[in-house]
């Protein structure tokens, strides 16, 4: 499937890339929110960046983000939790 954005030229500069660097940008920020806030899994978020999970997990440490996400609510589930 292919999508297009506009996006202004002003963004090129302040990402310091050209298009096509921009756009894998876009994606793999997209990828981590949608990761971070529960919207996609792992597997499918490393997908939609273009990464191996591997890499997207490099990724996700690069930009802050926990790979655990939803842990807390998993061990509450099993009595583990707080």
């Amino acid at each position: 499937m292919k999508l297009e954005l506009e996006v202004p030229e002003t963004a090129f500069s302040a990402l310091r890339q050209g298009p096509e660097g921009a756009a894998s940008c876009l994606l793999v920020m997209a990828a981590a929110k949608l990761y971070e806030i529960g919207q996609l899994s792992q597997e499918r978020a490393a997908e939609l960046a273009g990464q191996s999970r591997q890499d997207f997990l490099v990724t996700l440490s690069r930009l802050g983000v926990t790979p655990f996400q939803g842990i807390e609510t998993d061990l509450a589930a099993v009595g583990l939790g707080a």
